[in-house]
């Protein structure tokens, strides 16, 4: 049993006539009391930030006022404890504030004096407690900037839902494309959350195969179905008291998608062959590339299933909307390949700052990760520049060499990418990159490039 967070001064005493006139004191001050006949056992009922405090006799059979003092510092060193004693044994006195005891109160002691110690032990713990969570607010806030690098409007909108959601118990539906982190946002989530000391259970179902997925998820019993011999524990029962993230939610069959929504609505797991509903304290984090409401449009997802994973999403901007963060992702990358590696760090020259600013990143994070440890392996990059809707660019070369060869790369790739657009002319084309039509045909033939070489087939030169 836990003792409600509602409940502001656990009173114990084993004299029961004390234990009632005192919680009468206590209640008709307004005060919500817990009265408790002994000491052991209390330490492990209260909560984690419990905003009460506790009031004790010392003198006890059992566990005494002192231990149940040291059982509760072990675990919160700033829980006020106020003890009781009538015998008016001062060394026991002194030891027992010695101990770390908010007050200590001799029998008998007028009404006021007990409330008045118990209210300033109530608003002491108030601001223990406020700045415990203003610490963990920064905490948190500084473990999401190192785990969610950027500093885009976008991803500051991202971190700021994630800090807002995390302390909540609402399941979260994650939308992003490919690459673009969102078991990191589902890990986050866990991580600053009340149930990060559980299990984070992450399953794709999208790499399980259909004639196992609901053994996987759900466990079955032995004889379930032909081969299976003994009991297995599915994935959901195992994040019994953690959380779930389920990935490609939207490759689930339709049957599948019936169980996983009566779970997530009365929190219970049946094992496959079983009769026995097993109840569920997690919590499910979702996660798809694909817009549910359009496949559930199409029937390919239910309907109910997506209104009820859409209470709370969370949508993870693709990198090409992220600006400069590109910048800083890429050397914070590059510096962690280089720091594992062993190798002395590359920073980013202009032209390296230019290319990346430029390229489309359609594998987003995961791609611009690969790329950085290239680039911290000293190794030639070739970009493929795809833009968003699938057409391939021009590859994109980064290197990491001196400046000039940076510069002449730079320059040939600009000029490669421009050649795959349509351009009726040589003139348009050296429009397009601004500059005169002798400077294009010079850089042409520099880099080995002609107009013939676009899309569009060969036009006539001289234009």
């Amino acid at each position: 049993m836990t003792i409600d967070n509602r409940i502001e001064v656990v009173l114990i005493d084993d004299d029961p006539h004390l234990r009632q006139a005192l919680s009468q004191t206590l209640d008709l001050a307004g005060l919500k009391i817990l009265p408790l006949a002994e000491a052991k056992g209390v330490a492990g009922q209260l909560p984690r930030d419990w905003p009460g405090v506790v009031v004790s006799d010392i003198r006890m059979p059992g566990m005494d006022g002192l231990e149940l003092l040291g059982e509760l510092h072990a675990q919160d060193p700033e829980l006020p404890v106020l003890l009781i004693t009538g015998h008016g044994d001062v060394p026991l006195a002194v030891q027992a504030m010695r101990a770390g005891a908010y007050d200590f109160l001799e029998k008998p002691f007028a009404s006021d004096h007990l409330l008045d110690s118990v209210r300033r032990a109530l608003a002491l713990r108030r601001l223990v407690l406020d700045n415990r969570s203003l610490r963990l607010a920064l905490s948190d806030r500084h473990e999401l900037s190192a785990r969610l690098v950027g500093q885009s409007p976008p991803m500051l909108r991202l971190r700021e839902q994630i800090g807002a959601l995390a302390a909540t118990r609402a399941d979260v539906l994650i939308l992003g494309e490919t690459g673009a982190g969102k078991e990191v946002v589902a890990r986050a989530l866990h991580d600053l959350s009340g149930r990060r000391n559980g299990p984070f259970v992450a399953i794709n179902a999208g790499a399980l195969a259909e004639s196992v997925v609901e053994s996987e998820l759900f466990g079955h019993e032995p004889g379930a179905f032909t081969g299976a011999q003994k009991r297995r524990i599915g994935k959901f029962e195992f994040a019994n008291g953690g959380t779930l993230f389920l990935d490609e939610i939207e490759s689930m069959s339709l049957d599948v998608q019936v169980k996983l929504l009566r779970l997530l609505q009365e929190r219970m797991v049946e094992r496959l062959g079983g009769n026995q509903q097993i109840p569920l304290d997690i919590r499910v984090i979702a996660a798809t590339k694909e817009d549910l409401r359009q496949a559930a449009d199409q029937g390919r997802f239910r309907a109910d299933l997506y209104y009820r994973l859409n209470v709370a999403p969370l949508r993870i901007p693709p990198l090409r909307e992220r600006g400069e963060d590109a910048l800083m992702l890429f050397q914070h990358f590059a510096n962690e390949a280089s720091a594992r590696h062993g190798l002395p760090p590359h920073e980013l020259q202009p032209a390296h700052r230019a290319l990346l600013l430029r390229h489309s990143w359609p594998g987003n994070v995961r791609e611009l990760q690969n790329a950085a440890e290239r680039f911290a392996l000293g190794l030639e990059l070739a970009l493929d520049n795809s833009a968003p809707d699938g057409n391939p660019g021009a590859p994109v070369e980064l290197v990491s060499g001196g400046l000039s060869e940076q510069v002449e790369n730079f320059e040939k790739t600009l000029i490669a990418a421009e050649l795959t657009r349509p351009h009726s002319s040589v003139r348009s084309l050296a429009e397009a990159l601004g500059i005169p039509r002798k400077t294009l045909h010079d850089k042409l033939r520099k880099h080995g490039l002609t107009f013939g070489d676009s899309s569009q087939g060969s036009a006539d030169e001289s234009d």
